[in-house]
C-alpha cells in the first residue's frame, strides 16, 4: 500500500508541474494551439509595421487636402477688393462673405464628424472634395452678391468634410512619427495659400476674379482621382465590427512598406456607441472637451484675424508706415464718401506671399516644441507670444518691419492651429474621434465668423480696438491650455473610452 501511495503522489506532482509550465515551452500540439491564440490590435499592427512607402503616399495625398482648404480660405482675402469694387459693397457686406463661409463650415462640421464616425472617414472626405469643388466652380458664375455669399457658404460646408482627412491621416501614422509628419503638413497649407495669391497676381488684373476661382478648382479635380489610393481607416473598420476589411488594409500597408503584421490574429471588439456626443462630455473627457472648444475658437479667431487684418491693412492703407510709397497714400475713407476700388498692387501681393512663408519657416521649431515641451505647453507658449505680436502691429514702423511682424505672427498662429489639430486627434478615442474633431472645428468656425467683423469692419474705425480682442483672447486661451488634464505626447491612440 505504501508503494501505491508513493506512485499516486508522484503522478499528481507531475500533473501539477505540467500545469505550471509556460505554454510556449510545452511540446507537440500544445505549441501550435498557442500560436493560434496569439492576438494583436490595430495599434499593435500600426506600430509593428512602422513607417514606410505607404505613409509617404498618405502624407502627399492627404497633405494635399490642406492645399484645397487653404486656397478656399485665402481666396476670401484675395477676392475681397474685387467684389467690393464690382458690387460697391460696404465693410459689413465684405465681412459677411467670410462669415457665411464659416457658417457653412460650422453647420456641416458636426454633421461630417458624426457621419465619419458612423459610416467611415473616406466617404466623408471624398464627398467633401466633390461638394466643395462643384460649388466653388459655381461661385465664379455668381450673378449677384446674394448668390455669391450663398454659394460660398456651400463651399464652406464641403470644406468641413475635407477637414476630416486629418483624422484619417492621423489614424494610420505610428505614434513616434506623428509629432514630425503632422506639423510638416503645414507645408501644403502654405502651398495652397501661396498658389491662390499667385493666381490673384497673374490672373485677376487681366482676366478678373471669376477666372481665378475657376482655375483654383483644378487641384480638387486632380485629388478626386488620386484619392482611390487611400484606404478606409483600419481603426474605423474594427470599431464598426468589420475586422476583415481592417485586416486586408493592414496587410496591404505591410506589403507596401515591405514589412509584416504581428504574429497571431487581429482581435478588437466592435463598439455599438460610435459617434456619440455623450463620450465627449463623459467625466473622463468633459474638462478636456470644454477647454478644447475654446482653444479651437481662439485658434481660428487668431489665425483668420491675422490673415484678414493683413489684407485689410494693406488694401485700405491703414498702416502706420514711416516710409510710405505713393500707392499707400490712397485711403479708403474720404470726406466725400468711400473709395470702393483700391485693388491690390504687386507690393501688396508680395507682402502676403512673404507672410505665407512664415507658416512653414518655423516648422522645425514647432516639431522641437512638440517633442520637448509636449502639446499643452506648446499651445500655451505660442498663444502668449501671438498676443504680444498682435499688439506690436499698432507700432509705427517701416514697411519692412511690418512684413517681419506679419511673418512672425502668421508663423505662430499657424503653429498653434497645427498643435491644436494634433492634440484633438490624439486625445479622443476612435469611437468619437471624428465627432470630437467635428465639434471642435465647428467651434473654430464661430471664431472665423466673428473675425471678419473685427478685422474688416472695426479695423476701419480703430486699428488698436480691432487688434486688442485678438490679443486678449489669446492670453485667456493660453491659461486654459495650461489647465488641460491630459498630455498626449508619445501616447497610443485610444480605441474606445
Amino acid at each position: 500500500m505504501g508503494d501505491a501511495a508513493q506512485l499516486v503522489s508522484s503522478i499528481q506532482l507531475q500533473d501539477m508541474e505540467l500545469q505550471e509550465k509556460p505554454a510556449h515551452k510545452r511540446q507537440g500540439k500544445g505549441n501550435n494551439n498557442n500560436n493560434n491564440d496569439e492576438t494583436f490590435t490595430v495599434e499593435d499592427a500600426v506600430e509593428f509595421i512602422g513607417f514606410g512607402r505607404f505613409h509617404i503616399l498618405l502624407f502627399l495625398i492627404m497633405g494635399s487636402t490642406n492645399i484645397i482648404e487653404a486656397m478656399e480660405i485665402m481666396l476670401l482675402a484675395v477676392v475681397s477688393p474685387e467684389i467690393r469694387c464690382e458690387w460697391r459693397l460696404q465693410d459689413w457686406q465684405v465681412a459677411l462673405v467670410s462669415t457665411m463661409v464659416f457658417l457653412g463650415f460650422m453647420v456641416c462640421g458636426i454633421l461630417s464628424g458624426y457621419l465619419a464616425d458612423r459610416y467611415g472617414r473616406w466617404k466623408v472626405v471624398f464627398g467633401g472634395f466633390a461638394w466643395s469643388a462643384y460649388f466653388s466652380l459655381l461661385t465664379s458664375f455668381a450673378p449677384s452678391y446674394g448668390w455669391f455669399i450663398f454659394l460660398r457658404s456651400m463651399v464652406g460646408c464641403g470644406v468641413a468634410g475635407v477637414s476630416q482627412g486629418f483624422v484619417l491621416k492621423t489614424e494610420f501614422i505610428p505614434a513616434k512619427y506623428r509629432a514630425i509628419l503632422l506639423p510638416l503638413a503645414t507645408v501644403f497649407w502654405m502651398i495652397g495659400s501661396m498658389l491662390i495669391i499667385v493666381l490673384g497676381m497673374l490672373v485677376v488684373p487681366s482676366f478678373g476674379w471669376r477666372w481665378m476661382i475657376r482655375l483654383s478648382v483644378t487641384p480638387s479635380i486632380i485629388l478626386l482621382f488620386l484619392f482611390k489610393f487611400i484606404p478606409e481607416s483600419a481603426r474605423y473598420n474594427v470599431s464598426a465590427g468589420n475586422v476583415q476589411a481592417a485586416l486586408e488594409t493592414l496587410q496591404k500597408i505591410a506589403k507596401m512598406n515591405r514589412s509584416s503584421l504581428p504574429p497571431g490574429r487581429l482581435v478588437e471588439p466592435s463598439v455599438k456607441e460610435r459617434g456619440s456626443w455623450r463620450i465627449l462630455l463623459s467625466p473622463a473627457f468633459r474638462r478636456t472637451t470644454l477647454l478644447l472648444w475654446y482653444s479651437w475658437f481662439v485658434a481660428s479667431f487668431a489665425y483668420y484675424g491675422s490673415v484678414l487684418s493683413s489684407s485689410e491693412l494693406l488694401e485700405k492703407n491703414l498702416l502706420c508706415v514711416t516710409d510710405p510709397d505713393p500707392e499707400h497714400l490712397v485711403k479708403h475713407k474720404h470726406p466725400d464718401g468711400l473709395c470702393f476700388c483700391i485693388p491690390f498692387k504687386n507690393n501688396d501681393y508680395q507682402t502676403l506671399l512673404i507672410s505665407c512663408l512664415g507658416e512653414v519657416a518655423l516648422v522645425p521649431v514647432n516639431i522641437c516644441l512638440l517633442n520637448i515641451l509636449g502639446r499643452k505647453l506648446s499651445m500655451t507658449m505660442l498663444q502668449l507670444v501671438a498676443a504680444m505680436l498682435f499688439m506690436l502691429l499698432n507700432i509705427c514702423s517701416s514697411m519692412f518691419g511690418f512684413t517681419v511682424l506679419l511673418f512672425l505672427l502668421r508663423a505662430l498662429v499657424s503653429m498653434n492651429f497645427n498643435v491644436v489639430y494634433i492634440y484633438t486627434a490624439e486625445v479622443y478615442p476612435t469611437v468619437a474621434r471624428s465627432l470630437g474633431m467635428g465639434f471642435c472645428t465647428s467651434f473654430s468656425r464661430i471664431g472665423g465668423m466673428i473675425a471678419p467683423f473685427i478685422a474688416q469692419v472695426l479695423m476701419s474705425q480703430s486699428v488698436v480696438l480691432a487688434l486688442s480682442p485678438f490679443a486678449v483672447t489669446c492670453v485667456i486661451c493660453a491659461l486654459g491650455n495650461f489647465l488641460l488634464p491630459i498630455e498626449t505626447r508619445g501616447r497610443a491612440l485610444l480605441q474606445n473610452s
